[in-house]
């Protein structure tokens, strides 16, 4: 099965709600049948943890696919919920950049390890979700390299388009120079209080700026949401009626009703 979407989530920022939709996302479309499988990029290692896996540095991860050692599929973990694995991060990714100085394609070391696999009968995956790190380094650009669509995550706060300025001139530039085919696929907007009139200005801007790629779909500022991840689990594992979970069950809804729009208009 070679048709797996691949999706960077995205934004040089940290604290905006990256690796929070990606594990909410990726556990709200398995609920749906949807095969997922999710690379933790970010040498925190987040998601790793916020599925409730051990960041240490025993296990194989991404970089150990990265640096050749370890093949694609022989990193892929299980998680404890059905239909959804991921290949984990830990530290040391982060040298990988310094590692790699000297080779040429190194823009292109994830999408060509990657695609083996993709382009193998071990794919199972509908959906491949790339959790990036909150900067604009060489793991970002790998991730941009390598998907098809990206999804960026907005907080609802000031200075919050301010920051999207660089990063849309790097998606420019990578979409020029290294992979035509990538697009933003939507904005999310992200810590949504809908009592504070700066969260409906940045909404009236972004859908300015943007018009249709932000969806309708606003993640809520939300207790629940913020504790699940020190519990290692997605938050609609953790709580699945309060107001977080909820809303990344009406994204997942939405992210799919695209794929149905994109399909038809195809």
């Amino acid at each position: 099965m070679n048709n797996s979407q691949i999706i960077s989530v995205i934004n040089q920022k940290g604290g905006v709600g990256k690796t929070t939709t990606v594990i909410n996302l990726a556990t709200a479309l398995s609920y749906k049948n949807k095969k997922i499988l999710v690379i933790d990029l970010d040498p925190q290692g987040n998601a790793t943890t916020g599925f409730g896996l051990s960041n240490g540095e025993n296990a194989k991860t991404i970089y150990d696919v990265l640096n050749g050692q370890s093949n694609f599929e022989d990193v892929i973990k299980d998680t404890k919920i059905d239909n959804l694995k991921i290949v984990s991060s830990n530290v040391d990714l982060s040298g990988l950049e310094v590692e790699t100085a000297n080779e040429g394609r190194r823009a292109f070391l994830l999408k060509d390890k990657i695609e083996k696999f993709i382009n193998s009968e071990k794919n199972i995956y509908s959906y491949i979700f790339i959790d990036c790190p909150p900067s604009l380094n060489l793991l970002t650009v790998m991730a941009l390299v390598t998907a098809k669509s990206l999804i960026v995550p907005l907080q609802a706060e000031f200075f919050a388009l301010e920051g999207l300025s660089q990063l849309i001139k790097t998606i420019d530039r990578v979409k020029e120079k290294l992979n035509p085919e990538l697009n933003i696929r939507g904005v999310l907007l992200t810590m949504f209080d809908k009592r504070n009139k700066l969260s409906s200005e940045v909404d009236a801007e972004a859908r300015k700026f943007f018009s249709n790629k932000v969806y309708k779909t606003v993640i809520p500022r939300n207790v629940r949401l913020s504790e699940a991840p020190s519990h290692g689990a997605p938050v609609l594992v953790y709580d699945k009626n309060c107001s977080g979970s909820k809303s990344y069950i009406s994204f997942a809804e939405e992210f799919l009703s695209q794929e149905s729009i994109m399909e038809s208009a195809a």
